[in-house]
């Protein structure tokens, strides 16, 4: 006889047959199993959420309570997985038992080897389906700021909190970090948790903006452009790159926060708004007030509140997850599966500086499966393509995103969400819209 082992999943037996019973109780426990054995379909009820079966495996007619009846009675998600078995199989019973929800129909006599593969397989399903189910549960009674700001290390635990304490603050908060750490995750985390979660949260990269246009793109002209001061209304307003704001409007962007209004170009009176202000700099402020390019009050002001993100490479225990994270889902947005990470991939990992942070190694969990899909790659091969494009200046970058993020978001408005035909007014692919907005950290429901 081949060995099935139960692994210590639990199983109740319910038979009438004495005889059966301890046929089927002496199998089980010999390939490892608990086994609680019960003569009537009445008693399993009771049984369940003492003894915690991954399976139960039933005769179908028994006195009082059939199989079939004892299936019908237990129809509902959390109930292990039901076997029947019986000595009068016919089709009609069989397939009404699957109908019914039975997990395998065997006819006795049956083979010992068929019967522990069936139960095997049925407690492993139920297992990971209550796992899942556990993880679910535990995930929905988190603040979201363990799923947003993913890590283990001392200062991502710490920054998590440091969020959900200044959430609530109707303070502007200054959030400081590398190129690529997620300073805009940090301030959609604040959004989120804050008074102002049911506003819009605008995010507005200043070194894109051409200079000439910076004004009007701010602080909106009168019948014309809105601005995004007027747009984050009640809301989040994200000012990425704050020192790229230019100095003769920084006095006017200053007294738009302290006084909560300011006037559009050309308008004859004032707009009031009330919204929360988080901005972000890659680079210390400090300096820029040194050289004269930002205004020391404006800095007082914008630096109320500050937050301070890590570099990925101080905080080298969480990379394995990260990367784990960001490989599901890219696998996830190209229907495949995610290769697991070998031993010289966690090497490649672990010896990489990750000059780019957090949004380098997302970039090459993406090129890890993009290399997949054709069969190949590595996550080596992934980072020297990514050092590749260091030569690319990062204003450059920025500038190219920040247009296509405008782009999208606009077709997306225009088209009512069908991304088909926002694909073709592109004139791009369908998974290349969802490969870009995905990039881009759109949400296609906040934009309708």
């Amino acid at each position: 006889m081949k060995h099935h082992k139960g692994n210590g999943f639990r199983v109740i037996v319910v038979d009438d047959d004495r005889e059966m019973r301890n046929s089927l109780s002496h199998l089980l426990t010999r390939a490892n199993w608990q086994v609680e054995t019960l003569g009537r379909g009445e008693d399993v009820a009771a049984r369940l959420r003492e003894f915690r079966p991954e399976v139960v495996l039933s005769d179908v007619r028994m006195p009082g309570m059939s199989g079939l009846e004892l299936l019908s009675s237990l129809g509902h998600e959390d109930v292990p997985p039901i076997v029947l078995i019986s000595a009068h199989g016919d089709i009609p019973t069989a397939v009404k038992a699957m109908q019914d929800g039975a997990y395998s129909f065997l006819e006795k006599p049956f083979d010992p080897n068929r019967l522990l593969t069936v139960l095997v397989h049925a407690a492993q399903q139920f297992r990971q389906q209550m796992e899942t189910g556990r993880l679910k549960a535990r995930l929905a009674n988190l603040s979201g700021l363990d799923r947003i700001l993913l890590g283990e290390c001392p200062s991502i635990v710490a920054l998590r909190q440091e969020v959900f304490d200044l959430a609530n603050s109707d303070a502007p908060v200054m959030v400081e970090g590398e190129t690529g750490t997620g300073k805009e995750l940090v301030a959609r985390a604040l959004h989120d948790l804050s008074a102002h979660a049911g506003g819009p949260f605008v995010a507005i990269n200043c070194a894109s903006i051409p200079l000439e246009h910076f004004e009007a793109f701010m602080f909106g002209t009168a019948g014309g452009v809105r601005g995004v001061l007027a747009s984050a209304d009640s809301g989040t307003l994200f000012l990425d790159e704050v020192a790229a704001c230019p100095l003769p409007l920084q006095a006017k962007l200053l007294r738009a926060i302290e006084t909560q209004e300011f006037t559009m170009l050309g308008a004859s009176g004032p707009t009031k708004v009330k919204m929360r202000l988080v901005s972000a700099s890659n680079e210390h402020l400090d300096t820029a007030i040194e050289q004269g390019r930002f205004r020391q009050d404006l800095f007082f002001r914008l630096n109320t509140l500050e937050l301070t993100l890590p570099p990925l490479r101080e905080r080298r225990e969480d990379i394995v997850l990260l990367y784990a994270h960001f490989l599901s889902q890219q696998a996830e947005l190209y229907e495949i599966s995610a290769p697991e990470p070998s031993a010289e991939d966690i090497a490649a990992l672990m010896s990489h500086d990750w000059p780019g942070n957090v949004r380098e190694l997302r970039h090459v969990a993406e090129r890890r499966i993009l290399a997949a899909r054709r069969g190949s790659g590595s996550v080596a091969a992934a980072i020297r393509r990514d050092d590749d494009l260091d030569e690319v200046p990062e204003t450059l970058r920025l500038a190219i995103a920040a247009f296509e993020k405008q782009l999208i978001s606009q077709a997306i408005r225009t088209h009512l969400g069908r991304m088909d035909a926002v694909a073709e007014a592109l004139g791009i692919g369908r998974r290349t819209l969802n490969e870009k907005i995905v990039k881009l950290g759109l949400n296609k429901a906040e934009l309708l």
